[in-house]
């Protein structure tokens, strides 16, 4: 079956399209939130430190919270799980959009809203991703859907600032935090009114259970599977180095390679139009093994990144730029597939919530180490420390996995305690 075909095939799949769809505005929204509110956050306090203190907000503490909602959402279906988290988004920007104007603002209460829509957001992708496998894998397309869901989120990706900018720029920080909850209020109604997505990973393996036991239960699940533990703790660290370079590709940009603002735009849009490549990729090598696919596009990143520590000019940096890209664009997915089929359904969501956590949170660590790095020695010296790490991130994590068995899953779930009941 051509790869068009195999698309429409899966795009009909009830509920699917519409969940692919929330994915995607959910991208775009994460990043027209983030840069209004970057801006805004910057013109009324004229701090930087302020400014990184939003980031952290909306980095950090979904990394905490964000395990702890999945667990109590858990139980419900997909369907009321997902409408509620993007109606709580559309609450959170709608608030926000009010703290934007000068009158209103405080900025304790944006670094508060701020982390409950990241937190809301991680969920979010959780959640989605654990109903996608729901309805991918009864049809034996996890692969080709998740290809589709990473397409979407690597266009938004792409798409998502150049948007943010234009419409800060022409109508204000305001209407675009307006804009941004309008569509949550559209991808919560499209959901709601879904009948497919009712009973989408909806398990009764924790009926009755507090949230508390199913969180722990999450983890003792992941703990008592050596190859998808060791997967997701490679990953864990693989995303400090990852991220080490985001916060200094603009003094990369400006100061070492002399190339201004455009440069900078240049160097985001390579790597953007990288990660579409590279979910292309990923959809068009359905016979390859996943983790040939983890091992290529680790490799891609890691040499992407020592590329760009030696690159003489934009355009080498740029063509870095785009191979590390569509690294990117394929370990990801592969990642996100790997462990999907090594979690049975029934720990979908809390499984996809931890990975997303951890993202949030490493992630966080790699922005200060990359600017220490950067202030201590050069933005040259970021690059190289980044593609090192991610290399040798590599070598131990195949050290680790090989002569374990990629046939762990179980379907039967880890044991959770009953309730102790109270007389």
């Amino acid at each position: 079956m051509s790869a068009e075909k195999t698309a429409r095939r899966t795009l009909r799949l009830p509920g699917f399209g519409r969940l692919a769809s929330a994915y995607l505005v959910n991208e775009l929204g994460n990043w027209l939130g983030e840069i209004a509110l970057a801006v805004v956050v910057f013109e009324l306090t004229n701090s930087p430190i302020a400014t990184a203190g939003l980031f952290v907000a909306m980095q950090f503490v979904p990394a905490i919270t964000a395990p702890l909602l999945i667990a109590r959402i858990d139980a419900l279906s997909s369907r009321r799980a997902l409408s509620l988290l993007y109606a709580g988004e559309a609450a959170a920007f709608c608030a926000l959009a009010v703290l934007a104007d000068g009158d209103a603002f405080v900025l304790s209460l944006v670094f508060v809203i701020a982390a409950i829509d990241g937190t809301l957001a991680t969920s979010a992708r959780a959640r989605s991703r654990a109903a996608a496998g729901a309805i991918l894998e009864p049809a034996g397309l996890l692969r080709e859907g998740n290809g589709l869901l990473n397409l979407g989120f690597t266009a938004g990706a792409a798409a998502g600032p150049a948007l943010a900018g234009v419409l800060v720029a022409t109508a204000g920080a305001q209407v675009a935090l307006l804009a941004d909850a309008a569509s949550f209020v559209a991808v919560s109604l499209l959901l709601a009114t879904s009948s497919a997505l009712s009973g989408a990973d909806h398990q009764e393996d924790s009926g009755g259970v507090p949230w508390r036991m199913r969180l722990r239960a999450g983890f003792t699940y992941v703990r008592e599977r050596p190859l998808l533990g060791r997967l997701i703790a490679a990953e864990a660290v693989a995303f400090v180095f990852f991220a080490l370079v985001l916060p200094i590709e603009v003094v990369f940009a400006k100061e070492t390679l002399d190339a201004g603002d455009l440069g900078y735009g240049l160097l985001l849009a390579s790597w953007g139009a990288g990660m579409v490549l590279g979910s292309l990729i990923f959809s068009g090598l359905r016979s390859a093994s996943l983790a040939s696919l983890l091992v290529g596009g680790t490799v891609a990143i890691g040499a992407a990144y020592l590329g760009t520590a030696v690159a003489p000019t934009l355009a080498v940096a740029c063509l870095a730029s785009a191979v590390g890209g569509a690294g990117n664009g394929v370990q990801w997915v592969a990642v996100v597939t790997a462990i999907q089929e090594l979690t049975a359904q029934a720990y979908q969501a809390r499984v996809i919530g931890l990975l997303e956590s951890l993202a949030s949170g490493l992630s966080g660590v790699g922005f200060l180490l990359g600017g220490a790095i950067a202030a201590l020695v050069s933005p040259r010296a970021s690059f190289a420390v980044a593609g090192f790490g991610v290399l040798a991130v590599l070598v131990v994590a195949v050290a680790a996995l090989r002569g374990v068995s990629w046939q762990e899953r179980a379907e039967a779930p880890t044991v959770i305690p009953a309730p102790i009941e109270t007389v």
